[in-house]
């Protein structure tokens, strides 16, 4: 393994190579009474799939109280391809009214659960539950291979079994495995190596620089966006069979605002990898790709560390002779793409003879009770009492899977009766939206996302009714800083947080997820986002040429079409 030398480490490298695979001193912070852990072992939290964070709406509070901020911890699962059986489910959903300040859970853009505001007190008992139901959060956040993602919609077409099959046999060679995660949070018991074998035998000592996304998708249906991954792959079908892989590198959404030499960046297409019966093929490519990651990425300034860069500064040529040494054989040239949609697969559909899904929208992927609508509540009645299996989608909604055509009036009545309504009762730009989390949990955040982009929502649907873009997909995205946690650099419209209140207004982007936005003005107060949109819109509707989608025409366009607009 080749390991960055001379180079001067970031801080966090230090604290990973000397945290023997990720232990630390957290079994001690554990038994310390303290509300909060050490700086050094908030870092290896990470890897563990928990953020320690504090309710920054209590923050000033405290302080003119003379009190420390109220911490608290956050929780992030793994769950390849975004698949719950029904029981598992019910886990989430307990352990969210048992020990989250919030009583509640969040689907990620990574098709994974996250419980917020779980004290430092219940975090063992927690992560031991979930482990219990088979479900883990090692690798769920830090430096190594996050959580695989994968279209969700299911079906009973081969390619589908296929597609699920080579996902968990990449997510198990890419997963981190450290025993430091069960002697911690499981048993207590360190665990004794055999001769020869290595604790981490991908990642060693050091992991990868920085977080590392994975996503499987067939071609043609890009609902995951699948170019916003560090590696991507995309199954090409024939007579409803796995062919083989087109193989993706070097997405990413995350940027720094002031930092013009960070950028988001869409994939590239790499090599063509044809699919045997055992995939070992397609598996050791994608391990030699993590490896390139692992001993080329920059580890003196994380800023610059994820792979795109290091694809940039060496050149994608280099980067596949690299990849054609560690394989020892040539790489065959990628297949043309071709997409045909990049939306969610809301509302009823087929399954299997018999048996439908409901894809259900999630308002910004909070699974919560209001006074009007109990979606916590009915999601929970309808997965115990039909035992439905749930797939979490990656634009943050939900399907409910398995579920015989007989039972679909009750699963609408049910519902309805808990005030949530159906994809075919919400207008299209509703069902287009995403929002990052941000205040109050989130320490990044400058502005509101989650709690703001609600408000915003009946103002756009009036402004698309009124110029007859309802039927529209147009995608609308926000975040409360630039590191683009909703993948906000590829929607047609998004507003990305610069400080309280104001917005930065990118505009582009495809609702196919194959071209980024760009920047059309800056610092926009939230009252006028909405204002700032409508000329374009106005013009959108105006010159389209037919059949011309909105991110279509912005590119034919151009932006300085409209630089008199932003100024």
């Amino acid at each position: 393994m080749t390991t960055t030398g001379d180079e001067k480490l970031s801080k966090i490298e230090i604290i990973k190579r000397q945290s023997r695979h990720l232990r630390g001193t957290i079994k001690e912070d554990l038994q310390d009474g303290q509300p909060h852990f050490s700086e050094e072992n908030v870092q290896l939290l990470k890897f563990h799939g928990v953020y320690q964070q504090d309710d920054r709406d209590l923050r000033a509070k405290l302080k003119k109280e003379g009190k420390e901020k109220h911490y608290s911890m956050m929780i992030r699962a793994r769950i390849p391809g975004g698949l719950l059986k029904p029981e598992q489910y019910l886990v989430f959903d307990r352990l969210a009214d048992e020990y989250t300040d919030y009583k509640n859970m969040r689907i990620t853009t990574r098709q994974t659960l996250q419980l917020h505001g779980i004290l430092k007190g219940n975090l063992k008992r927690t992560i031991r539950s979930l482990n219990e139901s088979l479900v883990t959060t090692l690798g769920a956040c830090g430096d190594s291979g996050r959580n695989t993602i994968c279209c969700a919609e299911p079906g009973d077409e081969p390619f589908r079994m296929e597609m699920r099959h080579d996902l968990l046999a990449l997510s198990d060679r890419l997963s981190a495995k450290t025993n430091a995660y069960h002697e911690i949070w499981v048993d207590g018991e360190p665990v004794e190596l055999a001769e020869g074998e290595t604790e981490e035998p991908l990642y060693g000592d050091v992991y990868l620089p920085r977080k590392f996304k994975v996503a499987i998708v067939p071609e043609g249906d890009n609902c995951i966006d699948v170019y916003d991954n560090d590696l991507g792959l995309v199954a090409h079908i024939e007579n409803q069979h796995i062919v083989g892989y087109t193989v993706l590198v070097g997405g990413g959404m995350g940027r720094m605002a002031l930092d013009q030499e960070t950028y988001p960046r869409l994939a590239s297409p790499l090599c063509y990898v044809a699919r045997d019966e055992a995939i070992d093929t397609i598996l050791d490519t994608c391990v030699a790709i993590v490896t390139m990651e692992r001993d080329f990425g920059d580890r003196s300034n994380r800023r610059f560390a994820r792979m795109k860069y290091l694809i940039d500064r060496r050149g994608l040529e280099w980067f596949k002779q690299e990849v054609e040494e560690r394989l020892g054989r040539e790489l065959d040239p990628p297949r043309e793409l071709t997409w045909q949609s990049g939306n969610d697969h809301l509302g009823w559909h087929r399954e299997r003879d018999g048996v439908s899904y409901l894809g259900l929208f999630i308002p910004y992927g909070r699974i919560k009770d209001t006074e009007t609508i109990k979606l916590k509540s009915a999601l929970r009645d309808i997965v115990r009492e039909f035992q439905l299996t749930v797939r979490f989608t990656a634009q943050q909604n939900i399907i409910l899977s398995g579920i015989a055509n007989g039972l679909r009036n009750a699963i609408e009545d049910k519902l309805r009766s808990f005030g949530v309504p159906l994809p075919n009762e919400l207008s299209n730009v509703e069902q287009n939206t995403m929002a990052c989390v941000s205040l109050p949990t989130c320490g990044l955040a400058l502005a509101e996302s989650e709690r703001a982009l609600p408000e915003l929502m009946p103002h756009f649907k009036k402004l698309f009714e009124e110029l007859n873009l309802a039927e529209e997909t147009i995608t609308i995205r926000m975040t409360g800083c630039s590191n683009g946690c909703a993948r906000p650099y590829n929607a047609n419209i998004a507003f990305i947080g610069r400080a309280s209140g104001k917005y930065d207004v990118f505009l582009g982007g495809s609702s196919l997820g194959t071209a980024l936005n760009e920047r059309f003005k800056e610092t926009v107060p939230i009252d006028q986002l909405v204002a700032t949109v409508r000329p374009i819109l106005e013009s959108f509707v105006e010159e389209r040429e037919l059949g011309e989608d909105f991110g279509s025409y912005w590119r034919r366009a151009g932006l300085e079409r409209f630089r008199s607009i932003a100024n």
